[in-house]
């Protein structure tokens, strides 16, 4: 409420540019809010402590992996892409190739060929509830459950 910015907000400003008509071949690493109009042919990579945006126009062409805190695309990726926080595919959006991402709104037209993956906060020793479908013996009515609650 009062004092420090959270560091996983997104930030709000673009620092760096990729404009339409340039063509960028080799891996870029950024910090804050990185804006591509143009080509990359490479994988684009959020460095530091502080959160990260990339935004890709429907102009924008990457080719290679993107590893940031947010992502806003719009326009053709080929590569795998990994949002730690929170993705959106627009409408004018291609992906070819696997995508995780921890909270993700896809708009209708965006297309994706490959694999989707969420990523949660399962974490070894956490509460685990497993459920086991009844056997033939048992009533096909009854569902039979598991529970393995790690003592700490």
């Amino acid at each position: 409420m009062f004092g420090k910015k959270k560091t996983n907000e997104s930030p709000n400003h673009i620092d760096s540019l990729i404009g339409t008509d340039t063509e960028i071949r080799g891996d870029i690493n950024f910090q804050g809010g990185l804006r591509i109009d143009g080509r990359v042919t490479g994988n684009i990579t959020a460095s530091g402590d502080r959160s990260s945006t990339l935004i890709m126009s429907k102009e924008a062409f990457v080719q290679g992996q993107i590893e940031v805190s947010y992502a806003i695309i719009n326009g053709t990726v080929v590569g795998p892409i990994h949002s730690y926080e929170y993705l959106e595919l627009q409408a004018e959006a291609k992906v070819s190739g696997a995508v995780s991402y921890k909270n993700m709104a896809t708009h209708i037209g965006a297309t994706v060929n490959g694999v989707c993956r969420h990523l949660d906060k399962a974490q070894p020793g956490n509460k685990v509830v497993t459920l086991i479908p009844p056997t033939e013996v048992a009533s096909p009515s009854r569902l039979h459950l598991t529970v393995d609650l790690d003592e700490q």
